[in-house]
């Protein structure tokens, strides 16, 4: 490539490190000490098939500290392991344990299972989703509900601290934070009413039930796959502000356990996470990598302005894993092949998608 084009794209990765330090400068925070909670707190937790997980998930839950009208609602998704066993053993009267019909026609599995668990709220208190793979710390649903109370938020999504155990889940699951802190204006999405301004991450999401209501919950995102940042976005639809904030003292999670717990879980999703449809994703994909990736192969060959892309973007990676709780070094030097990895993942995703045969947890999905 070029000269000149290289010079454009790394000043594209400079200004994206630029903006990703602004972001981390600007990222709510839960206060370290939060108040008691006066209201009800009511987690709900759809479970399929997490006999392995549930456990230990309840038990971090019922260590919170601070939320004195804590509820535990799981739902078991058509679970054909021993999740609901597990349940049933914890034996905590603040936990209850509700089976949910199969989805109706038209209903994907987890927005599904998400609603039937917050029919069961009646009282005007906070809702808190959270996946059974994350382990929330004791102050953790307490902090939540501070920073939706102290900024007026209808939804805060807390972005648990990121868990990689393998090179593969090194590479890529810190990308997913790296892309909102590189490309969201936090405060401006705070504040606009504009959908489209949102991210949100499924694994923990903190709402006031009269957000959650006002915006229909997830009725409104019944069909959506990426159920997370849709119900963000119905939220501020509904007048609400919803915004990420930092969650690395609140939660974290290890999502997956290595390529090909990743190739799946991704797969699923992906084609929609990124640009909102294949051929979006297929072009905010190029980008990506066109910023990421061609810099610094230019400056494997002496490029000057191809050194600076480079070590702009190994910055902008390093400041939000710094962000958000992740391993910063060595890791986010090996930022150019974490986005050829998912690219590759992408490339899956979007072929499934298009052949119909994308499934999660023995369902359908497209």
């Amino acid at each position: 490539m070029s000269g000149p084009a290289v010079r454009v794209l790394s000043g594209l990765a400079v200004a994206g490190a630029v903006h990703a330090a602004v972001n981390a400068a600007l990222l709510r925070r839960p206060p370290a000490d939060p108040s008691e909670v006066t209201r009800p707190v009511t987690v709900v937790l759809p479970v399929r098939d997490e006999e392995a997980q549930v456990g230990g998930c309840l038990a971090a839950l019922l260590a919170s500290t601070g939320v004195p009208g804590l509820r535990v609602v799981v739902v078991d998704d058509g679970s054909t392991d021993g999740t609901a066993a597990v349940v049933r053993a914890v034996g905590d009267p603040r936990v209850r344990l509700v089976t949910a019909p199969p989805p109706p026609a038209g209903w994907l599995g987890k927005p599904h299972a998400c609603w039937v668990g917050a029919q069961t709220v009646r009282d005007d208190g906070y809702l808190v989703f959270l996946d059974a793979d994350v382990r929330v710390t004791p102050r953790a649903l307490a902090g939540a509900v501070a920073l939706l109370d102290a900024h007026g938020l209808a939804l805060v999504s807390p972005w648990p601290r990121p868990v990689a155990g393998t090179l593969a889940e090194r590479l890529v699951q810190p990308l997913s934070p790296w892309l909102w802190m590189t490309m969201l204006p936090l405060r401006l999405a705070e504040r606009s009413p504009r959908p489209s301004l949102t991210a949100a991450n499924g694994q923990f999401l903190a709402l006031t039930r009269r957000g959650y209501l006002r915006a229909r919950g997830h009725a409104a995102v019944r069909d959506e796959v990426v159920e997370d940042v849709a119900l963000a976005r119905a939220v501020k639809r509904s007048g609400g502000r919803a915004v990420p904030a930092a969650g690395a003292a609140l939660a974290e999670c290890r999502m997956y356990d290595g390529w090909a717990a990743m190739r799946e879980g991704y797969g699923k999703s992906l084609w929609a996470s990124v640009g909102g449809s294949p051929a979006a994703s297929g072009a905010a994909a190029a980008v990506l990598t066109a910023v990421g990736v061609v810099p610094p192969l230019a400056a494997l060959r002496g490029s000057r302005a191809g050194l600076a892309g480079w070590a702009a973007g190994v910055a902008g990676r390093a400041v939000s894993a710094a962000a958000t709780g992740g391993r910063v070094w060595p890791d986010a030097v090996a930022h150019p092949v974490s986005l050829l990895a998912l690219d590759v993942l992408l490339a899956g995703s979007v072929a499934g998608h298009r052949r119909g045969t994308l499934t999660w947890r023995g369902r359908a999905l497209a």
